[in-house]
């Protein structure tokens, strides 16, 4: 009793391109973009920074200095950066004054195996957790949206993340049907960067794609003219000077047709999967 009451019991949601802490009684108390910047110049990898700060260094970095990612499609890819993120941001909001270690909860993708969802945990028990638990991510956000997810009714939940996209029915507390597609945000990022590359012959780097698809992205173009718009810098791949152009919102929204539509098409599938009572409940609630 007296070690859960000098603990700060949190949740992570371990995301592909972003991780947010919740701490009991503090709320959210860290959000943080999920990469790690390494130093390969001694042999052995030594961690320069962790988070907003490495997420600065993406693209800009020597030859010797790394940014990873060490989640891709929403499971750890590289296990000991991950291990050591996981270390990082525990330390970063765990108050040092209590006397036990955190209780955690992580959030895990629907699709994932056995193996990536030990991986996860391993990560946060050698990153200094006291128990590890795990929830599936629609389980986590239809709560988070206060969707009536113990009631008999049906609910549906899209939850897109950086690197997948949760599609799932929920009813009575349990998931009906669930799917997760290896799509999401960092695939929108690479169809704008693309996109870019192929109809302009400018080069952009993932982090000026981040800001065009928050700026001026849309899953649908706009019903009149080009809609908003935005200048963007790059490289120009004919002559390797850099250039500047104007974007707009219809041609985002071009850019982003293929993997919207493979969302599109996973909600499909799960409507034509779902029972006919829990399609009803969802026609009439969402």
């Amino acid at each position: 009793m007296l070690s859960r009451f000098f603990s700060s019991d949190m949740a992570i949601d371990l995301g592909t391109a972003n991780t947010l802490v919740y701490v009991k009684s503090r709320g959210i108390a860290l959000n943080e973009p999920s990469v790690v910047a390494i130093d390969n110049r001694r042999g052995r990898p030594q961690v320069l920074a962790v988070g907003e700060e490495a997420k600065l260094m993406v693209g800009r970095t020597p030859g010797h200095i790394e940014a990873i990612r060490p989640l891709r499609d929403g499971v750890i890819a590289d296990f000991n950066v991950a291990e050591e993120m996981i270390k990082h941001f525990i330390r970063k909001v765990h108050n040092r004054s209590t006397f036990a270690r955190p209780e955690v909860i992580i959030c895990v993708p629907s699709g994932s195996t056995a193996v990536e969802r030990r991986a996860i945990e391993d990560a946060a028990l050698q990153a200094g957790a006291r128990k590890v638990g795990l929830i599936e991510e629609p389980m986590a956000a239809a709560i988070g949206a206060g969707l009536p997810v113990t009631e008999p009714t049906g609910s549906m939940v899209v939850d897109i993340g950086g690197g997948t996209t949760e599609v799932a029915v929920l009813s009575l507390g349990g998931i009906v049907y669930s799917r997760s597609v290896r799509v999401g945000g960092d695939k929108m990022d690479e169809a704008i960067i693309r996109y870019i590359r192929n109809t302009h012959n400018l080069l952009i780097g993932e982090s000026s794609s981040e800001r065009i698809k928050k700026s001026v992205g849309s899953a649908s173009p706009p019903d009149d003219g080009e809609g908003s718009t935005m200048e963007i810098k790059g490289r120009d791949l004919m002559n390797g000077v850099p250039k500047e152009l104007v974007i707009s919102q219809r041609q985002i929204a071009e850019s982003l047709a293929e993997p919207v539509g493979q969302i599109i098409e996973a909600v499909k599938t799960a409507l034509e999967q779902t029972p006919p009572e829990l399609a009803a409940d969802i026609v009439d609630k969402g």
